[in-house]
């Protein structure tokens, strides 16, 4: 919140950029991130009330989650009744977790979360499988003794899969690897080296000093 938010969103494109994320989008509490689970804490509890500490626990399993994680958070305390009798319970008799929504990975620090969106759609993948392309295409550049500046005509043939994300991000291969020509498919010309292999997919790489 405040100001440290407001620093985090300034700096947004960059955590994008560095993350490989999409899109930044900021919610008004932690809690909105997933789903609480309050479970009672049997190192502080046993003592306390021994043999009764399965009612303890079922208890306390049947507390509103959220509202006990956010009574404790902010220093309330809450009352079970065990026997008919009303006890009260405080942070240190509850063990507090925030469950990820169903897709999300999630980790919390104190008032701090951050949830990732673990889904990988079509277009995603093909984002991703570019990148490795290209990171492919820098380790052929240096196996056939290309300097850094060296501009490249490229030719890539293999898996259909590869063929297509190279394709869609052609202009993002051409920008990175120096590429003044890129060549897709059977066309593509000879081999350096090995093919590689990318999740499993085959892909021949050619490159030659432009």
């Amino acid at each position: 919140s405040g100001r440290e938010r407001a620093a985090i969103e300034r700096l947004e494109g960059l955590v994008r950029d560095e993350l490989n994320v999409k899109l930044v989008r900021f919610v008004a509490a932690a809690d909105e991130l997933g789903s609480h689970q309050v479970k009672a804490n049997y190192r502080t509890l046993g003592p306390r009330f021994g043999r009764s500490m399965p009612q303890v626990a079922a208890a306390i399993g049947a507390l509103d989650p959220r509202h006990a994680a956010a009574t404790v958070r902010d220093g309330g305390r809450l009352a079970i009744s065990i026997d008919g009798h009303d006890h009260e319970l405080g942070a240190e008799d509850l063990l507090v977790t925030l469950a990820p929504l169903d897709g999300y990975g999630l980790e919390r620090d104190g008032s701090h979360a951050v949830a990732l969106d673990l889904g990988i759609d079509a277009v995603l993948l093909a984002e991703r499988l570019a990148r490795e392309i290209v990171h492919a295409v820098q380790a052929a550049r240096k196996a056939a003794g290309l300097d850094v500046g060296d501009r490249i005509t490229l030719g890539l043939d293999g898996d259909p899969e590869l063929l297509a994300a190279a394709e869609a991000h052609r202009s993002y291969i051409v920008g990175e690897t120096l590429a003044v020509a890129l060549t897709i498919g059977p066309d593509a010309g000879g081999r350096t080296g090995d093919p590689v292999t990318i999740d499993g997919r085959p892909l021949s790489i050619a490159v030659s000093r432009a």
